[in-house]
């Protein structure tokens, strides 16, 4: 499997995020995360993604033991877009996703920048500025920056929160094409019709 989570609850305090979690998603498999805004979804994600510990219970995240000592290696096979992408608006999509790759520790990462963004479909967009984007096509440059480390796993936080229709669809589709080659891909959303 992918993920196994097993009991995993996240208190800060006397407040508890998420109690008691417990699943499993197949390597390839599209996970919806379903749930009410404050109902600990992203914290959720952010403890799999070693961003936080968790108070109790246990997870392995692509085969790894989700501890303190194996963040670093859980952190290498995992990429995570947050609901907003974080993109830095005066820059191009292209300088964009050259700055990420360079903090991913990617060299010579043209190839890769290409093939990311063909695989949303923004490869005649390279050039643009983010700031004159779509927030759609935000999302879709947000989505080609967690391929470029070509994950295992994608933790994907409400990624078609605020989208029209259209584009919520397109980026559903983007989603299904990463499935098919393989990605397991992580969902959360507040939308059941998501």
């Amino acid at each position: 499997h992918a993920l196994v989570v097993d009991r995993l609850t996240k208190r800060f305090g006397e407040r508890t995020a998420f109690s008691e979690v417990s699943f499993q998603v197949a390597y390839g498999e599209v996970f919806g995360f379903l749930g009410p805004n404050g109902a600990g979804k992203t914290t959720t994600v952010r403890t799999l993604a070693t961003l936080i510990g968790p108070t109790s219970g246990s997870a392995t995240v692509a085969g790894i033991e989700l501890s303190d000592e194996n963040g670093m290696e859980i952190r290498r096979n995992i990429a995570v877009m947050p609901e907003s992408p974080g993109l830095y608006l005066r820059l191009t999509v292209t300088e964009n996703l050259e700055y990420f790759a360079a903090l991913y520790g990617l060299h010579h990462a043209g190839p890769r920048i290409r093939d990311s963004l063909d695989a949303v479909n923004l490869g005649d967009r390279a050039g643009d500025l983010c700031g004159g984007l779509s927030k759609g096509l935000r999302q879709r440059v947000g989505l080609a920056r967690t391929l470029l480390s070509d994950p295992k796993i994608m933790f994907l936080d409400e990624p078609t929160s605020g989208l029209d229709p259209v584009a919520a669809r397109e980026v559903h589709e983007l989603i299904n094409g990463l499935r098919q080659k393989g990605v397991t891909i992580f969902l959360t959303t507040h939308r059941l019709e998501e």
